[in-house]
């Protein structure tokens, strides 16, 4: 490997190849052998040789590709489209290789960052700015020009939304997430490359798919949700959604167990969570 070359990983797994000049295999069977992954390129190595992948060339696909029992079998792989063919490749610690991929494309990437570009509700001033990306288990940092250090952690991300924008003057693959700053929900918008753009939402995409979901909640708790949202204080919410203390004592607690909101402490302060605000965040669209 050249000097600006690095290995990400070097594993053991199953690999297949699933799709062959645009057409789905129906035959097609895993392949013992060595993954390797540097931030140039994927190197799959079985008996029958080696085929090495550069990475400016490779999209990852989303969904399943089980033409087979045998492809079917597998739970965790990573699908991986270059020109025509799609490989499927199954690392021995398939959560730890889908991070390390994620890495090599995204690790010290710059891309155009606007932060924050909405805070608490409210779209701001703040431009356009180089930023440096560093992604790690937790999610992605951003490093801007003008010194400010941003975190996106995973389990905090409560939405992420895609559209085409005029960024510089030029059209633009745009991402915006919301996650949070202390107790203020923020958005902070990101532009680049479009493949890189992408790689990057479907990380991001997987941390709101674990921090969401389908709660039911009755009108008073959705309405205590919203007031937070807004930036009303604990200690003010049921004066303003109109209920008796204990009561909202008693939704803070059930909201708590459902993961929604943090108990910062006891009688009672609290803060939401990233599926708390997805949830009061729809709910005010709703209204």
């Amino acid at each position: 490997m050249s000097q600006e070359e690095r290995k990400v990983a070097d594993t053991r797994g199953r690999f297949a190849r699933a799709v062959v000049d645009g057409r789905t295999r129906n035959d097609v069977a895993w392949t013992n052998g060595r993954i390797i992954l540097s931030n140039r390129r994927l190197v799959l190595v079985g008996n029958e040789g080696q085929r090495t992948l550069p990475l400016s060339k490779v999209e990852m696909t989303d969904g399943r590709h089980d033409a087979s029992q045998d492809l079917a079998r597998v739970s965790g792989y990573i699908g991986v489209r270059y020109e025509n063919d799609v490989f499927l490749v199954a690392a021995e610690d398939h959560v730890e290789f889908e991070m390390d991929f994620y890495r090599a494309f995204l690790d010290q990437a710059v891309v155009l960052a606007k932060h924050p570009a909405v805070e608490g509700g409210v779209v701001t001033d703040a431009t356009w700015e180089q930023a440096r990306m560093k992604v790690d288990d937790e999610g992605v940092s951003l490093a801007l020009r003008s010194g400010t250090f941003v975190e996106i952690t995973l389990d905090d991300v409560g939405r992420v939304e895609t559209s085409e924008r005029t960024v510089k003057e030029d059209k633009r693959y745009v991402l915006a997430a919301e996650h949070s700053e202390g107790q203020t929900s923020v958005e902070t918008h990101l532009a680049g490359q479009d493949r890189r753009v992408r790689i990057l939402e479907s990380l991001l995409r997987k941390g709101v798919e674990q921090n969401t979901a389908d709660i039911e909640l009755d009108e008073t708790e959705r309405e205590v949700l919203m007031a937070l949202y807004s930036g009303v204080s604990p200690f003010d919410v049921p004066e303003f959604v109109g209920e008796d203390v204990d009561d909202v004592e008693a939704i803070y607690e059930r909201l708590v167990e459902l993961d929604v909101l943090d108990e910062v402490r006891v009688r009672r302060e609290v803060t939401l969570k990233s599926r708390g605000r997805n949830i009061a965040s729809e709910a005010m669209n709703d209204n």
